[in-house]
């Protein structure tokens, strides 16, 4: 098989509208559980670890939190079904894509410094609804004005219509 053909059956497996989520965001994923015939939702509230293969439809994020004094890590496929919505909380200041550091920090040492964004505008993942025709040809949009060249006052001879006429 040819790339391209891999390229676009990936690229149809892809969400239409994702956040931009980056390491060091903390971070709401909201889940489907399947249990046996129904499906419920489950969120999970972390820190961005790691932010794999940004681009393709295998993205991934690893999420960690910290419960009861235990570390929990979690991992979700930006683009699987079964991820319902990833909402940003907060955003950190951080220098490097993978926080592994963090699991061995815990307390004050483990906090990370927080950095204003707008988060209505980043969590607003709304796709426009169809996008625009592709743009005709110049020709078929506006018809293209030639220059018109009048000759001088003394230049100015009568048309044969007008000499007809006389």
């Amino acid at each position: 098989m040819s790339f391209s053909i891999l390229k676009e059956i990936g690229d149809a497996q892809k969400k239409k509208a994702v956040v931009d989520v980056r390491s060091g965001d903390t971070v709401k994923v909201t889940q489907k559980i399947k249990e046996g015939n129904k499906f419920r939702l489950q969120t999970f509230e972390g820190v961005v670890i790691r932010v794999d293969r940004k681009e393709s439809h295998t993205a991934r994020i690893v999420v960690r939190k910290v419960t009861s004094g235990v570390g929990v890590e979690k991992s979700y496929l930006i683009h699987s079904p079964l991820v319902e919505k990833i909402e940003i909380v907060k955003r950190s200041k951080v220098r490097r894509n993978n926080l592994k550091y963090l699991r061995e920090r815990s307390g004050k040492s483990a906090r990370l410094t927080g950095k204003s964004f707008d988060r209505v505008a980043v969590n607003d993942v709304t796709v426009a609804a169809e996008p625009a025709a592709e743009p005709k040809a110049p020709a078929e949009t506006e018809k293209i004005k030639e220059p018109t060249i009048e000759p001088k006052a003394e230049e100015k001879t009568e048309t044969p219509k007008a000499e007809e006429a006389k």
